[in-house]
């Protein structure tokens, strides 16, 4: 009974602690990031407190449209550690989306977080796939103050399915969550991924493969 119990304790223990390897509690107010250090770190170092003000923990522009003029009409304003040094350590971000007529975000991943998204104007498609082997694609049109979430390391997109123009909210568990878009990523890589695993990989001639590539 007594060896049960020790190792009992000794799971919860390693559980506990990857929990805190994971995301660790705060040991002081904040950790403003200090982007001069040479400092490498999983994050950024912190600045001294004596020196930190009230800018570090602020961002103006949020209410100011993206733009839209592009091939997938879509544009998307982040709000975290790089624009806002005080979310450092904290564990959010947030970004603002705008998407023109029938606009898209890609199908993409966030490595690094979850994410909330709340509609503030128009009609948006969302939806994320399952990993394998089901890849099963949840998918809903949101209405104004509807709210959809994409877990974290999913594919996930939105599309504007609405007349107008529509745009976003999104909340982030990462004060750098990531962005990797699927078709970029592999289409666009730097350098180029031979044009005929693509092919095999996406069961499509190699010509076209090479040819989204040159899009890319």
């Amino acid at each position: 009974m007594a060896k049960t119990i020790l190792l009992l304790s000794l799971v919860a223990l390693t559980f506990s602690c990857l929990a805190f390897a994971f995301e660790p509690s705060p040991l002081q107010d904040f950790c403003v990031a200090d982007t001069t250090s040479p400092a490498r770190v999983n994050g950024l170092a912190c600045k001294d407190p004596m020196m930190v003000q009230a800018n570090d923990f602020s961002f103006s522009g949020l209410h100011i449209p993206g733009n839209t003029s592009n091939a997938v009409g879509f544009s998307a304003k982040a709000v975290n550690v790089v624009q806002v040094p005080g979310l450092n350590t904290l564990g959010i971000s947030m970004v603002r989306l705008d998407y023109s007529p029938w606009g898209i975000n890609p199908p993409h991943t966030h490595p690094r977080a979850s994410e909330i998204l709340t509609v503030i104007k128009g009609s948006l498609e969302v939806g994320f796939v399952t990993s394998n082997p089901e890849n099963r694609l949840l998918s809903k049109v949101l209405q104004k103050g509807d709210v959809f979430v994409f877990p974290i390391g999913l594919v996930h997109f939105q599309r504007n399915v609405g007349h107008g123009n529509a745009v976003a909210i999104a909340a982030l568990s990462s004060q750098n969550p990531g962005v990797i878009t699927i078709a970029n990523a592999v289409f666009g890589s730097n350098a180029p991924i031979a044009s005929d695993l693509l092919a095999k990989a996406f069961q499509v001639d190699k010509k076209i493969a090479e040819q989204i590539q040159l899009k890319f």
